[in-house]
């Protein structure tokens, strides 16, 4: 069940495990709603090209990522009147503010990259 939107402090404590902030939190924080907000990007893409651009995802959970992205108000589909229909999806404004983020998230990896793979062969050793 979606928590109420409210103005108080609990609302948005990710501390909390009842807050709305960790809900919101644990929909996007997921591999694959990053991968699509990747893949998006500033472009505008239909779902077949999203899932070529997103390697491994199933039709099934390319389905319910994007609908969560939509639900959020991350991302918008646009469906158009044509034989067969031609759905697009972009990212909304705050969904490009979060794809600021993934982007950092993907700059760390990259530069923090051999100190984890070397760090997970000594532990695994």
């Amino acid at each position: 069940m979606t928590k109420q939107v409210n103005d108080s402090p609990e609302a948005a404590d990710l501390r909390r495990a009842d807050s709305l902030a960790r809900e919101i939190f644990s929909d996007v924080a997921n591999k694959w709603a990053l991968l699509i907000i990747e893949a998006l990007g500033e472009r505008t893409l239909r779902f077949s090209e999203l899932r070529e651009e997103v390697e491994g995802i199933s039709h099934k959970m390319l389905t319910q990522n994007l609908r969560m992205l939509e639900r959020n108000g991350l991302a918008e589909r646009t469906v158009h009147p044509t034989v067969p229909p031609r759905v697009e999806y972009t990212l909304t404004q705050p969904g490009r503010d979060l794809r600021e983020t993934v982007d950092r998230m993907c700059e760390w990896t990259h530069r923090h990259f051999s100190h984890i793979e070397d760090s997970r062969q000594r532990f695994d050793a």
